[in-house]
This record gives C-alpha cells, structure tokens and sequence, in this order.
C-alpha cells in the first residue's frame, strides 16, 4: 500500500510517505501552537482573549511522524473586531468595541522519539511567538475607583509571547490513527495588565485532549478532529480567572498528488463554565465562536530533510462575548525524511 502522510499540528508540520501498509508507530509532540498551542490572541474570556488559538491543529494532526527533530515556523495574521455595543472586562475596567490586528511569528521545535511510549510514539515539544499587535477600543466606560471615562485608545505592542511546552502520544491502526495531548502556558511574554492590547496572557493555564485522523493513501482521502478541554488559572494581577474552555479543530482533505493536498478547515470554541473572582465585573462572560476556510498544502524537498508548506484561513461567526473577523496562517516546516516509497501513490 503506497501512501503519503502530512501531519500538520499546528505550527509543526510532519510530512511521512510510505511505500508499505501503515503500521503503528509511535510518536508524541507538541501542540503547540498548534502543536502547542498558540499564544495570545485566541480571543475568549478575560477581555476577549484566552489560551487557546482556535485552528491550531489541521490535517492529519494524529498521524505519527518521522523520528528525530522538526522545526516550524508559522506566520499567523488576523483582523477582529466587536461593535461598541459590545463590552469587555479588564481587571477594573468595563471597555466598548474592540478593533485588534495581530502579525505574528510562531516558532516551534518538536523532538519525535524513536522507541514506543504505551505502544505509542511519543513526542514533546516547544514553541513561543515574536510579533506585534495593534488594538483599539471605543471608549473605557469605568476605570479603577469607579471613574468614568470616555475616548478611544490605541495601544500597539511589539515583542515576544508566552511559551507553550507539549507532549503527544500517537497511535497507528491502518486508516486509524489516534492522538492525546497535553500543553500548557508559561506566562513570561509582554504583559501589562491597564494595556488595550497584549501578547502574553497573563496567566498559566493546562490543556489536554485527544484526537483522530483517517487517512486512506490509496484514495487519498483524509480527515481530522481534535477536541480538548483549557482550564486556567488565576490572573492575579486583576483577580480575574477565565472558565473553563471546550475547542475542536477540524480538517479534511484530498491529495491530488504524492506531493499535493487541498481541502477544507474549521473550528468550534465555547467556554463551558463562568470566569470568576472580583475583576470579572461582566458577571459569567462565556464566549463562543467558530469558523471556517480553505487549505492547501505542498511537500517537497529540502536537501536530505523534507519542507512543507501550508497555506490555511479562517472566517469567523456566531461569535458571543468575543469578537470576531479572520485570519490567515502560512506554515513552514522542515522534518527529517522519510524512506523513498517502494511504489507510488496511485490516483484515479
């Protein structure tokens, strides 16, 4: 059975041909960003933000991957905005309307170990951001001590993010393939609690789930989900915990050729219980949004590695306390590669 295997994971993209029938290999790696989790702007909870970037995981996500290191860097470029009918809390502060842009760098490195881990290949891995983002507000409608104040603000930030480690176990039936994950946030990237805009969250948070793909390399059909739970810890700095987050990420593709893929993405989030403490003056503020867009991915050759290059994008809508609009993921991604196929993949 002649196939190919591109798993994307957010910012890691791992691409495994095959010439032989699947068998279980084991792998593990991060999240991130979608491997591990990407950072900042995911736009949930405390001011509209939370840990989870929704479309960090696309297609084949649980498909294992080539032992050794890969590395990732993915640009990620989003434009949202809520009327100003819409309200946000920040610690003590109630703010309208909310405009933000975000061009950011994420990098990841994820290393893919050789010898099963509970029958599974497991792997762990790292990734952080550099960028800048750019946000605006239609006026601040209370400030600390209960003063009024009214006025736009814009607040620009360039520097680095959080970082998010992970690990993965990943398991191979055939067509089936399956994944669990947990990741993480480590608060150390540009913060500051009375700014309109931030790339580090401002507070740690765990996230752990699972995952499924189905990919037949014969017909070169493929589809994935993958669904986990956040829960956060407390900001201290405005007394101010985000509840508890469900999100699924999802893809489907066909391969055109050993080398080409197009499809479809999409994603769901929805918080599931209140925030709480005294700075979430807005009472539960649950949110939810979902969205969806095109793929298209490109295997090739880099010296004795292997690149890859995806191009994703996201529409947003039925977005509750939140805002919504797009954004635009291109990835890159380097992997060991995998042995030549002893057939290629046929396509009718």
């Amino acid at each position: 059975m002649g196939g190919m295997m591109i798993v994307e994971r957010g910012a890691t993209v791992v691409l495994d041909i095959a010439g032989r029938q699947w068998r279980a290999v084991l792998h593990a790696a991060g999240l991130l960003a979608m491997t591990l989790m990407c950072p900042h702007h995911a736009r949930a909870d405390q001011a509209g933000l939370s840990f989870w970037l929704p479309g960090l995981y696309g297609s084949l996500a649980a498909v294992p991957a080539q032992p050794g290191w890969s590395f990732a860097g993915i640009g990620y470029f989003s434009s949202v905005s809520a009327g100003g009918d819409k309200t946000f809390s920040r610690g003590a502060r109630v703010e309208a309307g909310l405009d933000a842009r975000a061009s950011l760098g994420i990098i990841n490195a994820t290393y893919v170990f050789a010898n099963p881990v509970l029958g599974a290949q497991a792997a762990v891995g790292m990734m952080s951001i550099v960028g800048r983002t750019r946000s605006t507000i239609d006026a601040t409608l209370s400030g600390p001590n209960g003063n009024a104040i009214s006025g736009s603000r814009t607040d620009t930030v360039s520097g680095v993010g959080d970082l998010y480690p992970i690990a993965t176990l990943k398991w191979n039936q055939g067509v089936h393939n399956f994944m669990a994950y947990v990741t993480g946030n480590i608060p150390v990237g540009a913060y500051e609690t009375l700014r309109a805009g931030n790339i580090g969250l401002g507070h740690g948070a765990i996230d752990g789930g699972g995952g499924y793909t189905y990919f037949n390399p014969q017909t070169g059909h493929e589809f994935s989900a993958v669904a986990g739970l956040t829960y956060n810890f407390k900001n201290t700095d405005i007394d101010y915990r985000s509840g508890v987050d469900f999100h699924v990420d999802w893809a489907a593709s066909q391969f055109l050729s050993r080398q080409l893929h197009v499809g479809a993405v999409g994603y769901f989030y929805n918080q599931l219980t209140g925030d709480s403490g005294s700075g979430a003056i807005l009472g539960d503020f649950k949110s939810r949004v979902a969205g969806v867009g095109p793929q298209i991915g490109y295997i090739f050759p880099v010296g004795t590695m292997q690149g890859y290059l995806n191009l994703k994008g996201y529409w947003e809508f039925a977005a509750q306390n939140r805002p919504e609009g797009k954004n635009v993921w291109l990835t890159f991604a380097i992997s060991p590669a995998p042995p030549m196929p002893s057939n290629p993949m046929v396509r009718k």
